[in-house]
């Protein structure tokens, strides 16, 4: 399980299990974690779990957070990613001898030129590239999700609908799928038991559905809503 080790000035203060969906960071008593500081806000930041993935969102500081000496205001966390809050330091450890417990250790990666859908499914074992678009998902579930897909009837696809690789499709089979370019807009694709969720991730604009920017609130996605995510239209449609 994903961890935080809190510390200043090099000295370990805490070790926080990041075990709930929702973590929340700040001065006040009512945080999961909280840093009795005026450097630090009331609320001054979010981590929220998404199956083996952890996203950091800044809550409108008044200092502002950093990850590895960079103002974010939101990011997908890597493992050792330190988070900086004024003088006090946050890391994100994963415990990659556990299997199933780290993202890069069980995750699906098909790298692709930007919003490219793969011919052929990459190898499991494959990391992430350093192409600026990724489809990832997690590929440890992959038969199950496909089981469970064929039995519910209907399968999420996305279907790019603008640039180069328009008319190329993409079956949400997997829990979890990562779309956009990172450092300009970053979307995730959500498989639930009720629907498919689109979030908002990383980026200073947010994704459109239907001509309209979502919140920062998972959005449920409808039969045939259209996507506008970094200058990228696409469909969503269910498959029988």
């Amino acid at each position: 399980m994903p961890k935080l080790i809190l510390s200043m000035d090099g000295l370990v203060l805490k070790e926080i299990e990041l075990n709930k969906e929702r973590t929340s960071i700040g001065r006040k008593p009512n945080n999961d974690i909280q840093i009795d500081n005026l450097a630090i806000s009331g609320q001054h930041a979010v981590i929220t779990r998404i199956l083996n993935d952890a996203f950091l969102e800044d809550q409108n500081s008044t200092n502002g957070t950093y990850v590895n000496g960079q103002p974010v205001k939101k990011h997908v966390l890597h493992h050792n990613d330190v988070i900086e809050l004024g003088k006090y330091r946050i890391k994100y450890i994963v415990d990659t001898a556990q299997p199933g417990t780290a993202a890069s250790e069980m995750i699906d990666t098909a790298v692709l030129k930007p919003f490219e859908l793969p011919p052929t499914q990459t190898d499991p074992g494959a990391r992430p590239g350093t192409t600026e678009t990724q489809i990832v998902a997690a590929g440890a579930l992959e038969r199950a999700e496909k089981a469970m897909a064929a039995s519910a009837g209907r399968v999420g696809v996305i279907q790019v609908l603008s640039g180069a690789n328009s008319g190329r499709e993409l079956e949400l089979t997997k829990s979890l799928t990562t779309l956009g370019k990172p450092g300009r807009q970053v979307a995730v694709i959500t498989r639930r038991p009720h629907g498919y969720f689109i979030t908002h991730v990383e980026g200073a604009s947010f994704p459109q559905v239907n001509g309209t920017a979502i919140d920062a609130q998972a959005h449920l996605l409808k039969d045939h809503d259209i996507i506008d995510l970094a200058g990228v239209k696409m469909e969503f449609f269910l498959r029988s």
